[in-house]
């Protein structure tokens, strides 16, 4: 059965945006940015959240930027195929390679597990990640950890006061101080 990973950069204490809703601190150096699109390889489907959709578009037409490197042009070569399921009560529309669902997550990640296929069923997004959490639906928690502290803003782990034991898989320290933690889901 095809997994679900949920995926994000995340500050040392825990938070996807800052209290500002900024996360610039995100910013990949090289390296990470290499691992990003090594990672993405694995990935047949992407769940997007609005705000991680929105925040993504960037990447649709950024081939038309003639200052990308050839990291940024593998990336958006990878990317923008790649199918994405997009959650949002307030978009209409969505771009590219995507479609847009307005509720059923359980039901829509029940229907992409039975489908053929080995790559992951990526899941972006701590709104949405909140939401697989709670119904026990994610497989695999995948945080690249940055070396700042912002203070508070959005939690890359859901607070529904609910344990999750997990198993450390995988570890990987970068140049620029950045940790890749990757956690399997005991069950």
């Amino acid at each position: 059965m095809r997994s679900v990973t949920y995926s994000m950069n995340v500050s040392l204490d825990g938070y996807i945006v800052g209290p500002d809703g900024r996360f610039d601190w995100t910013e990949p150096d090289e390296d990470v940015f290499r691992f990003w699109i090594d990672d993405i390889r694995q990935v047949d489907v992407h769940l997007l959240g609005r705000r991680l959709y929105e925040a993504m578009l960037y990447w649709e037409t950024a081939d038309q930027d003639a200052s990308l490197d050839d990291a940024q042009l593998e990336w958006v070569a990878r990317w923008n195929p790649l199918p994405k399921v997009v959650f949002s009560k307030t978009l209409t529309s969505v771009q590219g390679n995507a479609r847009l669902v307005s509720g059923g997550l359980a039901e829509e990640i029940e229907r992409l597990r039975s489908e053929p296929g080995e790559g992951e069923i990526a899941l972006g997004g701590a709104t949405l990640a909140a939401q697989a959490a709670a119904s026990g639906l994610i497989d695999e928690y995948r945080a690249m950890v940055y070396p700042v502290l912002v203070g508070g803003g959005i939690p890359f782990f859901p607070r529904d006061e609910r344990r999750v034991d997990l198993e450390l898989v995988e570890t990987r320290t970068f140049r620029s101080g950045v940790v890749h933690l990757r956690h399997r889901v005991t069950r």
